[in-house]
């Protein structure tokens, strides 16, 4: 019982050193709040812009177009060369046969006319639809296939596709980064609040310290008041993620400026976000008190 009891006073020491110092807590508690708000838009931003990369990554192709010259048994030692490439998720083969059947089942116009098409007259061209494992070895992949042998062309959406693959790993590095910087700010701001008040607890400490109160006891109401500003300063940053998402999610119908950028489903993300800002608050409070009272207390 006599942990429960030390548990339950140093708890209640740390609320009352809250309550206390309210102001300067209180400012902690906003300068969190906004910093783990910040916290969370990044991370809704950067898990959007991976998942979306993730969908570029499974449906774009890199279609390829042999020469007119071309037989079967050529498409057979081209795809057996491709295999061998480990950037190549998958491949699919369609002879121009495979491929005039697909067009006369689209229209009765190009049905009426390639009909009359025998294997020797027609003039369509074999092809693969070739997917990539990463949507930045679109481009490198496709230079590679272009050295082949009766390769007549490749196309998969250059130039358009580069720069917006480029584009969005930017934004999801950039969004890694200030995550980062500001998890960093909110533990400075912790700090600080600890710092002021351990000193303006530093003649109690002196006489806890003198009747020979341990070194644990004396920091434990230190870390335990670090971890409930940083719980204090997440249920802001909390409610808004997941009503705000929602909302924003409901607004824009599940997209961002086209149905080409479709938004993450708020059940799968805003649940995780919140769960991860928590322990964001948690975890950088009650280090950031442990640093300050290993510190500035000597012990």
């Amino acid at each position: 019982m006599k942990p429960f009891r030390i548990l339950s006073k140093n708890i209640k020491d740390a609320f009352k050193s809250i309550f206390r110092n309210f102001s300067l807590s209180f400012a902690s508690i906003i300068c969190t709040t906004i910093t783990l708000l910040m916290v969370a838009i990044a991370i809704i931003v950067s898990i959007n812009v991976n998942d979306f990369t993730k969908e570029i990554e499974n449906n774009l192709s890199i279609i390829v177009f042999l020469d007119r010259s071309a037989t079967i048994d050529d498409a057979t030692n081209i795809q057996k060369k491709m295999k061998e490439d480990k950037r190549i998720d998958s491949i699919i083969f369609e002879s121009k046969e495979d491929v005039k059947k697909e067009m006369q089942k689209e229209s009765e116009v190009f049905n009426s006319i390639m009909s009359e098409w025998t294997e020797d007259t027609n003039p369509l061209q074999h092809e693969f639809s070739i997917k990539v494992k990463q949507a930045e070895d679109l481009k490198a992949v496709s230079e590679s296939i272009k050295k082949m042998n009766h390769i007549d062309s490749v196309k998969y959406g250059e130039g358009i596709v580069d720069k917006l693959v480029s584009t969005f790993n930017i934004v999801e590095k950039a969004t890694i980064v200030v995550v980062i910087a500001l998890i960093l700010v909110t533990a400075f701001l912790i700090s600080n609040t600890i710092k002021i008040t351990i000193y303006s607890r530093k003649n109690e400490i002196d006489i806890m310290r003198l009747v020979g109160t341990s070194n644990i006891v004396i920091k434990l109401p230190f870390l335990f008041e670090g971890f409930i500003l940083g719980i204090i300063g997440a249920i802001v940053p909390i409610v808004v993620t997941i009503y705000g998402y929602m909302l924003a999610y409901d607004k824009l119908d599940g997209h961002l400026f086209s149905n080409i950028i479709r938004l993450e489903n708020p059940t799968n993300i805003v649940f995780k976000v919140s769960l991860v800002l928590v322990v964001i608050g948690a975890v950088v409070g009650m280090i950031s008190s442990y640093r300050s009272a290993r510190k500035y207390l000597k012990i």
